[in-house]
């Protein structure tokens, strides 16, 4: 069989990621900051996009504005409309507060902080138009980045630089040091100290290093010991601790030997507690107070990146029929506009080929841009919806009443792929009336029924562990074990391994440890 060359003609489809599909894609999980940075990146590059002016700003523009010279989005529509739905339910609701309370660790000392389910208390009934003026306040919480034209700058924009704790400390070095062998000794030692603050090299170890004495180095140390932030450079956490309230000038004796039996404070061992101190409970409690507040991390205090406050993507209200009332949060959609009469009076005066082909593509991205927007914003409200669809009980009576979910029950009701529900629910944050949830919330596990074919939140389960174990008294305090038995007796299949991990991740202690607390709290009392 002979072998020969030809040209053949044969047609084939295929799906191409052409870069605005990609970036269509990233729109889809971008946060609201992160959108609206890239909304302003894109505002320098294309000369004919504009934000949405508000109302205010436009009718001081004159009252003779027609309102047909307004900017139109690339299909002729506004950017990003008001869209708003409703979810019928014909379930009786029931108004309950969900009391939560802070989860502590007694294995620690130090109080385990607030937590995320803080974020999950109630809010007080109120129609929606009072929450959305709660985020509205004129602009959005970006700052100044959304601003439009002629529009005064937002101070909030400009933030500062992120200091390094270690190049402050070595800022004070230079400031407190006038010898050059006591600064190379001050660099090395600063050049040791790890992430949470704390000296683990041994000083022999860092002189040696150096070629310095001893006793020089350590009266370095004693140096960099009282630059800020206060407890930097201990060499453990009790030192840390004295460090810190020795700058609050509290380390009195008895401070110094509830500092020598940390242990016992870990442990709760009230009781020995007051007689090594030689303290009755009320000092013990004060002193234990002071402890809690300090900062067993010094370094944080420098290196903690700045707190930023959620802005909800979508608002959830209980109407007045019994059904969900779901809206988009607009002062969060960036509303952006294609100039079409700035486009018409630039290419009139465009006479070569090359800025005639860069208004082209202007015009091309910003039309896309909107259409990206907007249906971005219409895939968030209807996965909303599907949400609140799946989890009403959730919303009308609380988190005992969360029901299993996954991806691929959302993505099937709502003709998308699971991929898609994914990036929508990704960083965003619907407000109801029980707190401000992260979508992904409501994506949770199912643990099987004792009897059908029934599944129960691990969400639900693990509030029901945590309610049962705050009821318990000292007397019958419920080891992991009797925790699994009342959960069957209330219709969930739970295994005692699974149990421990759901009481491990909310920072609760084992059955041991907090009949040891009970009973070391009953005798401080």
């Amino acid at each position: 069989m002979a072998i020969s060359a030809k040209l053949q003609l044969k047609q084939s489809q295929s799906l191409v990621m052409t870069p605005q599909l990609l970036q269509s894609i990233k729109l889809l999980q971008y946060s609201n900051v992160e959108l609206q940075d890239f909304i302003q990146s894109e505002l320098e590059k294309n000369p004919i996009l504009e934000i949405e002016k508000p109302a205010e700003d436009r009718l001081s523009q004159g009252a003779g504005e027609q309102t047909s010279n307004r900017p139109e989005s690339g299909d002729g529509e506004p950017s990003v409309p008001d869209v708003s739905t409703v979810v019928n339910d014909e379930l009786a609701v029931q108004q309950a507060n969900l009391e939560l309370q802070l989860d502590t660790s007694m294995e620690n000392v130090f109080d385990a902080g607030t937590t995320g389910a803080d974020a999950n208390q109630n809010r007080e009934s109120k129609d929606l138009a009072d929450w959305k003026s709660e985020f509205s306040g004129g602009s959005t919480s970006t700052g100044g980045s959304m601003s439009g034209p002629g529009s005064d700058y937002n101070i909030e924009a400009f933030v500062a630089e992120k200091v390094n704790f270690r190049q402050s400390l070595i800022e004070q070095a230079n400031l407190t040091f006038v010898s050059e062998t006591k600064r190379h000794i001050a660099e090395e030692i600063i050049g040791s100290i790890d992430d949470d603050g704390y000296l683990r090299r041994e000083l022999q170890e860092i002189a040696e290093t150096i070629s310095a004495s001893l006793g020089e180095t350590g009266v370095v140390l004693q140096s960099i010991q009282s630059f800020d932030p206060p407890g930097i450079c201990a060499r453990n956490l009790r030192e840390c601790l004295a460090i810190q309230l020795a700058h609050k000038d509290r380390l009195d004796p008895m401070m110094e030997k509830l500092l020598a039996n940390l242990d016992l404070l870990a442990r709760h061992d009230f009781s020995k507690l007051m007689k090594a101190c030689e303290a009755d409970r009320g000092d013990l409690m004060e002193m234990i107070a002071e402890i809690r507040a300090l900062n067993p991390r010094p370094a944080s205090q420098l290196d903690a990146e700045p707190v930023s406050g959620v802005t909800p993507d979508v608002f959830v209200k209980m109407r007045a029929d019994g059904g969900w009332a779901i809206e988009l949060n607009t002062e969060a959609l960036p509303k952006v506009l294609v100039n079409r009469t700035y486009h018409a009076e630039i290419s009139k005066s465009v006479v070569n080929d090359q800025d005639k082909e860069f208004m082209v593509d202007c015009l091309h991205t910003a039309n896309w841009l909107v259409r990206s927007l907007d249906q971005r914003a219409q895939t968030i409200l209807k996965v909303a919806t599907e949400i609140v669809k799946q989890q009403d009980m959730f919303f009308a009576q609380g988190v005992e009443h969360l029901k299993p979910l996954n991806l691929k029950t959302v993505a099937e009701n709502t003709k998308m792929h699971e991929s898609t529900v994914s990036r929508v629910t990704s960083n965003k944050y619907i407000l109801t009336e029980r707190g401000i949830f992260e979508m992904k919330y409501f994506f949770t596990a199912g643990l099987a029924a004792t009897s059908g074919n029934d599944l129960h939140s691990a969400e639900t389960v693990r509030h029901k562990i945590k309610t049962l174990i705050e009821a318990e008294s000292i007397d019958r305090v419920l080891s992991d074990d009797a925790i699994v038995e009342l959960l069957k007796s209330d219709g969930v299949e739970i295994a005692r391994r699974t149990v421990a991990k759901y009481r491990e991740s909310m920072r609760i202690s084992s059955s041991i440890q907090r009949r040891r607390e009970k009973k070391n709290l009953e005798l401080a009392g």
